[in-house]
């Protein structure tokens, strides 16, 4: 059985067009013509195809492109009466030989961004757990030198607290927190703390032993203990290297989202540092270590580790009570009701009196910021 022919054009359609050869974006100019064959002509090129076998591309009319099937080469147009005599004298043209083709390709992109999102979920924090202990320190340092800025940043760049006097005290408090720590502590050599004014009652460790307190934490501190709990819980994802783990965590799961996206640039891991680590929480289990860490540091140091809890329930306290702001803390660290005994549980009774600093000291340390002008929330 043969095929039905093609009714040949009692005059032939010519038109102007373009050739694509499939291999380059480069078009060539050339003139088409319908008779009962489809003909492109060309400087040094020529094309004689049975319509019977050409196909239509998606295109916006006028325009319209068309090929053999199975090739990727091509002509495009835009001539309105041979665009509608190809339409009646080739059955075929816009026919789909691989009905699946779309559905598979809807289906694996749709696979590839469960993949990634299923990495991302479950599969960065395996693997920053992995890495962390390959980064060399000073690696990790520069990492943190780098970040610094991008945080603050955010933050709107409060200024730096350093009052002579509450600077010192702070000073001996760090001190007697690492040494409380003792040589298994893990805690790098160049360890920072600062204090940077700003309305937030917050504190976060940054990679390379940089931890950044911001004073409305202690303004809202009512005991020099909360304070140093607040700062020793601090030391302890710095310990662990907390802050590390999330960031590669964090820009991780960018770099996978960015390879389904197509925006693979550095720029996608490397600016959003700052926010990774301003949004970035810690698992219940790194929150209970540091907890931990905090309230053996604060007993050794000779402070009360369960005021840790206290000032973490008074902010959840404070937000309930409509000082949204104070819930900073809690959005980075959250507490449970579980945490929080378990908290007092470890710290046990203090003895009547006991603080870790004296209070000249504590005054000293609540005027750090005195001197300096209050940064634009």
């Amino acid at each position: 059985m043969t095929a039905d022919p093609i009714p040949a054009a009692t005059v032939p359609i010519t038109a102007e067009g373009r050739f694509f050869d499939g291999l380059s974006a480069l078009p060539h100019p050339v003139t088409v013509q319908l008779t009962d064959r489809f003909r492109v002509s060309g400087s040094a090129l020529h094309r004689d195809w049975d319509p019977r076998d050409l196909r239509a591309t998606v295109s916006v009319p006028p325009l319209m492109r068309v090929g053999p099937a199975g090739e990727s080469s091509g002509v495009e147009f835009s001539d309105d009466t041979l665009s509608a005599a190809l339409a009646a004298r080739c059955p075929n043209l816009h026919r789909r030989d691989d009905p699946g083709g779309t559905v598979r390709l809807v289906f694996w992109s749709i696979a590839a961004g469960l993949a990634v999102l299923l990495v991302a979920v479950f599969g960065m924090p395996r693997i920053a757990g992995l890495l962390v202990p390959l980064v060399p320190d000073a690696a990790e340092s520069r990492l943190g030198a780098m970040a610094e800025p991008q945080f603050l940043r955010i933050l709107g760049d409060p200024g730096s607290c350093t009052a002579p006097a509450g600077r010192e005290v702070l000073d001996g408090l760090v001190a007697r927190l690492v040494a409380a720590a003792g040589p298994g502590g893990s805690l790098p050599p160049d360890l920072s703390v600062s204090v940077r004014r700003h309305g937030m009652a917050n504190a976060f460790a940054l990679p390379g032993g940089r931890v950044i307190v911001l004073s409305g934490l202690i303004t809202r501190a009512r005991t020099p203990d909360e304070v140093a709990a607040i700062v020793a819980h601090e030391l302890g994802h710095v310990r662990g290297r907390d802050p590390t783990r999330s960031l590669i965590r964090a820009s991780g799961t960018s770099f996978l989202l960015s390879l389904v996206l197509g925006d693979l640039t550095g720029s996608t891991i490397i600016v959003g540092l700052g926010n990774a680590l301003l949004s970035a929480g810690y698992s219940r289990d790194t929150e209970r270590a540091a907890d931990a860490f905090a309230v053996d540091v604060m007993a050794r140091a000779g402070g009360n580790g369960a005021a840790l809890a206290d000032i973490l329930e008074r902010i959840a306290g404070d937000e309930k009570g409509g000082l949204s702001e104070a819930l900073a803390i809690l959005r980075s660290h959250p507490l449970t009701r579980e945490r929080a005994a378990a908290i007092r549980a470890q710290a046990g009774l203090a003895p009547p009196g006991r603080a870790i600093l004296s209070g000249d000291e504590w005054t000293a340390l609540r005027g750090l910021c005195a001197s300096e002008t209050p940064a634009p929330r």
